[in-house]
C-alpha cells in the first residue's frame, strides 16, 4: 500500500484560495502522474514538502500578472503549482517528451488552468519554442540541468533584464560559484541566491536569481 503525506499546515498559507485546486493537483500526481511514471513511486510518501511546497514557495519573486516560462516541466512541477498558487500569472509550460505533454494537457483541464496556462511541446532551445515563448519576463526550471546549460537554454527566452529562477536547492551555492564565469559569458548578470518561503516552508526554497543582460545572445534553432 502507498503512503500518502497528509497536507501540511504550511500548505493553507503557501495555497490560499486555492488549496482546494492543490489538493486536487496532488491527487492527480498520486495516480496518474505515478502510474505514468512521471514522478517515483515513493514521491506520494513525501509529495507536499518535497514537491508541492518546495515548488510553490518562489511565487512570492513573481510581480502581478507577470508571463512565466517553466522549461522542462516534466509533471508540472514547478510551472503549475506555481498556476495554482498565483491565478494572476500567465504560464507556459515547455516540455519535449509526448507522454508528459498529454499529462500536462490532462492536468490543466482538469484545473480549469486552460485560460491561463499553455503547453508547448519542445525543446527550450529550439527556434520555433524561442518564436512562441520568447521576449518573457521569467523563465523558471527544477532539477533539468547543471547552471551552465540551463542559463544557455534560458537567456534566449527572455527579454533584456528578464529573470531566471532555478530552483537547485542545496545545490545553488556551489553551482553558482562553478558556473558564475560561463553565466557571465552567455549574458547572465546580477547571478544570486535567494532563499523563498522563510518563516512559512521549513527548510526555506533555495533557488538562484539571473537576469538577462544586454551582451546576451539569442541562440540559433534547431
Amino acid at each position: 500500500m502507498t503512503l500518502v503525506e497528509p497536507v501540511p499546515a504550511a500548505a493553507a498559507p503557501v495555497f490560499g484560495p486555492c488549496l482546494a485546486a492543490a489538493e486536487q493537483y496532488a491527487e492527480f500526481l498520486r495516480t496518474a502522474g505515478v502510474e505514468r511514471g512521471l514522478i517515483g513511486p515513493r514521491e506520494p510518501e513525501r509529495l507536499w514538502t518535497r514537491h508541492l511546497l518546495n515548488c510553490a514557495a518562489p511565487a512570492e519573486l513573481f510581480p502581478a500578472d507577470a508571463r512565466v516560462v517553466d522549461v522542462g516541466s516534466g509533471a508540472g512541477l514547478p510551472g503549475l503549482v506555481l498556476a495554482i498558487a498565483r491565478p494572476d500569472l500567465r504560464i507556459d509550460l515547455v516540455e519535449p517528451l509526448a507522454r508528459r505533454v498529454q499529462f500536462l494537457t490532462e492536468a490543466v483541464s482538469l484545473l480549469g488552468l486552460d485560460g491561463q496556462v499553455r503547453v508547448v511541446r519542445g525543446r527550450a532551445e529550439e527556434r520555433q519554442v524561442i518564436d512562441m515563448v520568447g521576449q518573457s519576463s521569467w523563465v523558471t526550471a527544477r532539477a533539468v540541468a547543471p547552471l551552465d546549460r540551463l542559463v544557455g537554454w534560458c537567456l534566449p527566452l527572455l527579454s533584456l533584464g528578464g529573470k531566471i529562477v532555478a530552483l537547485k536547492g542545496s545545490q545553488a551555492e556551489s553551482e553558482l560559484v562553478e558556473h558564475r564565469q560561463t553565466v557571465g559569458k552567455l549574458g547572465g548578470i546580477n547571478p544570486r541566491v535567494v532563499q523563498c518561503g522563510v518563516g512559512v516552508v521549513e527548510p526555506p526554497v533555495t533557488v538562484v536569481v539571473i537576469e538577462r543582460g544586454p551582451a546576451a545572445r539569442r541562440v540559433k534553432g534547431k
